[in-house]
């Protein structure tokens, strides 16, 4: 959007030949899949070569030692985005990222014991990279990896061993959007249905597929359910619905017509009918709502940095600000964003630009917050420039794809 292509394409240059690099991407004595993308890298000056070395963190340095789902996801976005952007489809076309590609999709695609079409993932595997229960399926993974999908099956030339790989890529589009819209959504009504699921049901007849017992379903949730509104929970496995907020799930959901129109609509109806719960004083609410007490010490481990109302547990990060824009722009409510960017502009520079923010408002600097963080820069001025021109918003969003568009009952939040 600045006019600047060539450091994206450095960067995805630099990424794939990182991946490459994967019989380094070694914990002890078990070595990645050769798919895998870094969580992260850095720069050391290697002494005996005289010059710069970029070291990559496969998941081997991080905290629990987990490797990252969502950077590989995240590289095909990026690499889709920037074709779009500067019209320039040579890079993409390259061996390297072709290549590139089909390793990130066939660690995605194989076969296994699994029932489901959405991605079994471990705990701490994405943007919530602690232990924060989000292991089994969770909507981040699930949201990113359909977008991801979609962007893989235009960039791909159907040639060799691709034209199977589009297949599958195809197949399980289809199967990962019906389940996603079905069995994710919650509003209203839904949670109504929930509420009176029977269990212990058999046969292909069940309505309560997942024999998720009711007495499970949190106090909290009922009040926080709006008439008008509605949003993809955070994880639906066997008999376990979390039924936590994700922001940037719900919002990827969004930009990759992932979500119908109607649950598009009803996820911004929930913005706009939870403000304070999920924007509050500082945008955006990563998740919502904490967990704490028992439940706290249970799920993340007495994890001392996801106390209640911070960091990954309910804290508010700026940098969401231009996932929640570009929402706004798609579903055409792009007044609510600036709403948000003018709460976020009465003080993010005066407090030099921290990584989150805590408490249920988002009120206070995080406890352990980075200040001058790129991405809470970066995040703000993609918001600024996507809502002077819209159009830039082309770069990142996706339309419906009819050619998978499978038929769903509307959602109790949209209005006619």
């Amino acid at each position: 959007m600045n006019g600047e292509p060539e450091i994206v394409k450095n960067f995805l240059k630099k990424g794939v030949r990182l991946q490459s690099n994967w019989e380094k991407k070694r914990i002890d004595n078990f070595t990645l899949g050769k798919g895998a993308m870094p969580a992260s890298f850095k720069v050391q000056f290697d002494a005996a070569r005289n010059h710069d070395v970029i070291i990559a963190d496969f998941g081997e340095s991080a905290i629990g030692r987990v490797a990252p789902v969502d950077s590989g996801f995240w590289w095909i976005i990026l690499l889709r985005a920037y074709s779009k952007s500067t019209g320039d489809h040579i890079l993409a076309e390259t061996p390297e990222c072709q290549l590139g590609i089909k390793l990130i999709l066939n660690l995605c695609l194989s076969e296994g014991f699994d029932t489901f079409p959405t991605l079994l993932c471990a705990d701490g595997c994405c943007m919530v990279d602690r232990r924060m229960g989000i292991y089994g399926y969770p909507i981040e993974i699930q949201a990113l990896f359909y977008m991801a999908l979609r962007c893989a099956r235009g960039m791909l030339k159907p040639e060799g061993d691709s034209k199977e790989l589009l297949e599958r890529i195809e197949k399980r589009l289809k199967a990962l959007k019906y389940h996603i819209r079905s069995y994710f959504w919650l509003d209203f009504e839904q949670l109504n249905k929930v509420y009176r699921y029977k269990t212990e049901e058999y046969s292909h007849t069940a309505v309560n597929k997942f024999n998720v017992i009711p007495d499970s379903i949190p106090n909290w949730v009922f009040d926080f359910m709006p008439r008008k509104g509605g949003y993809f929970i955070g994880n639906v496995s066997p008999a376990r619905m979390d039924f936590r907020w994700f922001c940037l799930g719900n919002c990827i959901a969004i930009l990759s017509s992932l979500a119908t129109p109607e649950q598009e609509a009803g996820i911004m109806d929930l913005f706009e009918e939870r403000w304070e719960e999920l924007i509050g004083e500082m945008p955006l609410k990563i998740a919502y709502p904490a967990l704490e007490n028992h439940e706290w010490r249970l799920v993340t481990g007495c994890d001392p940095k996801n106390t209640r109302w911070s960091y990954h547990n309910g804290g508010s990060w700026p940098v969401l600000i231009w996932l929640f824009t570009a929402a706004c722009i798609k579903t055409g409510r792009p007044h609510i964003a600036e709403r948000a960017v003018e709460l976020l502009e009465a003080r993010i520079a005066k407090d030099s630009w921290p990584e989150y923010y805590d408490g249920k408002l988002g009120r206070y600097i995080g406890k352990q917050a980075r200040k001058l963080q790129t991405w809470s820069i970066a995040g703000y001025l993609v918001a600024k420039m996507m809502l002077e021109d819209p159009t830039n918003l082309g770069i990142i969003a996706l339309e419906e794809d009819i050619k998978v568009k499978v038929p769903m009952p509307r959602s109790a939040s949209w209005m006619f």
